[in-house]
């Protein structure tokens, strides 16, 4: 097996990550056995090795300068706000605020007050994607979970969203 990072914590259950720069992590609840880590890592070992070698074939691109997140961040402040009124008029809804980040992890988010948060990187992504997100944000003002009403209502808007989805890099 490969070495790989072990963190414990308050968690329930075990996590095997890739990282962008090839470590492997294992996140495991602070009282597990070694043995069950071992044993989970044996079960999934073929998927690490897999990861590992997709890694090491196509190595993702240099994080990018601070100066390239920040032309980013001036697109998305030009072009999500109005993306987000078009939609939120469509739909009948009103957001409280929107915020744009550096969020590499998730492209948009709705907290509890309606208030939407988009990560720049969403910017690379092709038009019908961002549309997507939006969407999808602005959704969660109604449902504010990812239930059966959730995508029922995410349909009415875009019927073609499973499609969209395949789009977001």
């Amino acid at each position: 097996m490969e070495t790989y990072e072990l963190i414990r914590s308050n968690r329930r259950t075990v996590a095997v990550e890739i990282t962008r720069d090839g470590r492997v992590l294992v996140r495991a609840p602070q009282r597990l056995p070694q043995a069950s880590i071992d044993t989970f890592l044996l079960r999934h070992q073929v998927w690490i090795a897999r990861q590992l070698e997709k890694r090491r074939m196509n190595p993702p691109p240099p994080e990018p300068t601070a100066e390239e997140i920040a032309v980013l961040k001036e697109r998305a402040r030009a072009v999500l706000p109005g993306k987000v009124e078009f939609w939120a008029r469509r739909m009948g809804v009103t957001p409280t605020g929107i915020k744009i980040t550096a969020a590499r992890k998730r492209y948009g988010s709705c907290n509890g007050k309606n208030s939407l948060c988009f990560s720049c990187f969403l910017l690379n992504s092709p038009e019908a994607a961002i549309d997507l997100v939006v969407v999808h944000e602005l959704c969660h003002i109604r449902v504010k979970n990812h239930g059966t009403a959730f995508y029922a209502l995410l349909a009415h808007y875009l019927p073609d969203y499973q499609e969209r989805k395949k789009l977001l890099k």
